[in-house]
């Protein structure tokens, strides 16, 4: 299955234990491979394409970011 890669940028985060919890939601999702860095603020996606980056950020809201 195909993957599209994707980066996003998560404002809100405010220790590294945000970003891990953001992580650990978002690959969850089925076939979702998430790397999140709290320094930059970004979350790096890859995901497949029976979801679309609405998704993702729907995701990332649901997480309180």
């Amino acid at each position: 299955m195909a993957t599209t890669d994707i980066e996003l940028a998560i404002g809100g985060m405010t220790c590294a234990s945000c970003a891990n919890r953001v992580e650990r939601k978002l690959n969850k999702l089925d076939g979702v491979t998430a790397t999140v860095n709290y320094a930059t603020e970004k979350a790096k996606v890859a995901f497949p394409s029976t979801l679309t980056p609405a998704d993702l950020v729907a995701t990332v809201e649901a997480a309180g970011y």
